[in-house]
């Protein structure tokens, strides 16, 4: 693999990665621009670097990374996760964490339709439909219907 190959894929993940990270921002969210960012090109690099042991050292399991850093986000997605009163907050923004880092390994797989689609569809998730939620959902729950 090429450094420029390297270089593209790392800034495509952090592109990706700061397009969810925009959408979190404006809504105010402390995971916001430069986690999602972060996340993404971390988790990228995991990627290339497993590769790369793949291919340099013959018996390694790259697969192997690329479940240990879906470990990780889990824990980082955990901290994110509060018990405020009777409510949970922070769900989302550890499923969108979650989800950027999914794109970032994509691509470092060089999977980069199925990032470009994830991220897409991400925000449409976090966007668009937090707007149906607050307009039909929320006002309604917690009512007996």
């Amino acid at each position: 693999m090429s450094e420029i190959e390297i270089t593209i894929k790392l800034l495509l993940a952090c592109i990706f990665g700061g397009i969810v990270g925009i959408v979190r921002e404006r809504y105010g969210k402390a995971a916001g621009l430069r986690t999602h960012m972060m996340v993404a090109i971390g988790a990228a690099l995991f990627t290339l670097v497993s590769i790369y042991m793949a291919i340099e050292f013959k018996g390694v399991d790259a697969s192997r990374v690329a479940s240990a850093v879906v470990t990780g986000i889990g824990f980082l997605g955990a901290g994110a996760i509060i018990r405020e009163g009777g409510s949970v907050i922070g769900l989302t923004t550890a499923a969108s964490v979650w989800a950027v880092s999914a794109i970032g390994l994509a691509v470092g797989c060089g999977m980069y339709f199925a990032a470009t689609v994830t991220t897409v569809l991400t925000v449409v998730v976090l966007e668009v439909l937090s707007r149906v939620e607050k307009k039909y959902i929320s006002p309604r729950k917690g009512k007996d219907l």
